[in-house]
């Protein structure tokens, strides 16, 4: 498989943006809205905080395939809280939502932002916090920038193995925690293999 991948990522172009870059990437925190748990309606949507679904509402903030980056609160500094949210979800204020152009596959995003250090966007000390302004700053490889259906098929053979090895590491029905371990290994080698892409000189 590491030869397939090494051929996939040989000899590509990558330009890197930003993701206040309004061609790739849109910011959807308008929307966004804050209640309490005491006054939140019960339903059957998922209700997110900055780190996992707080519980389930009645009605949605919005409607598609996003990436939720915490604001602020996330559990872990060194592996920040990143969320995947798809059809309709309801985003408290605690987190930035992202949206991708038709440029972009969202869980290429997704994935790619796991591996970002976070720290160094962040404000605040003790109370660290990822304001937007530090948001639209983060860098983001686009794969061959000038061939728009190319790089979506590398964005989308990324996208399908990384895929593969998260739903086996999530998976609570693979059998012995060693394997998991194992395999969640695996992933974060290949996570980083196909998205170790050449460092933005500017």
């Amino acid at each position: 498989m590491t030869n397939t991948l090494q051929k996939l990522l040989d000899g590509v172009d990558v330009e890197w943006v930003r993701l206040g870059d309004e061609e790739f990437f849109r910011i959807e925190n308008r929307a966004r809205k804050p209640v309490k748990a005491s006054l939140r309606v019960h339903g059957n949507i998922p209700y997110y905080g900055a780190n996992n679904i707080q519980g389930y509402v009645d009605g949605y903030t919005h409607d598609g395939d996003y990436v939720l980056v915490a604001e602020d609160g996330s559990a872990n500094l060194s592996r920040y809280s990143i969320q995947y949210a798809r059809g309709k979800f309801w985003a408290n204020n605690h987190v930035h939502v992202v949206g991708c152009t038709s440029y972009v596959n969202p869980r290429f995003l997704y994935h790619y932002l796991c591996t970002v250090n976070f720290i160094y966007f962040l404000t605040g000390g003790d109370r660290a916090k990822l304001n937007k302004d530090k948001l639209l700053k983060i860098p983001i490889p686009i794969p061959c920038p000038n061939n728009r259906k190319k790089s979506l098929e590398i964005q989308n053979q990324i996208v399908n193995i990384l895929d593969k090895f998260d739903m086996l590491i999530n998976s609570t029905s693979e059998g012995l925690l060693y394997e998991i371990e194992l395999r969640k290994k695996q992933y974060e080698y290949y996570r980083d293999l196909l998205l170790n892409f050449p460092k933005n000189e500017g």
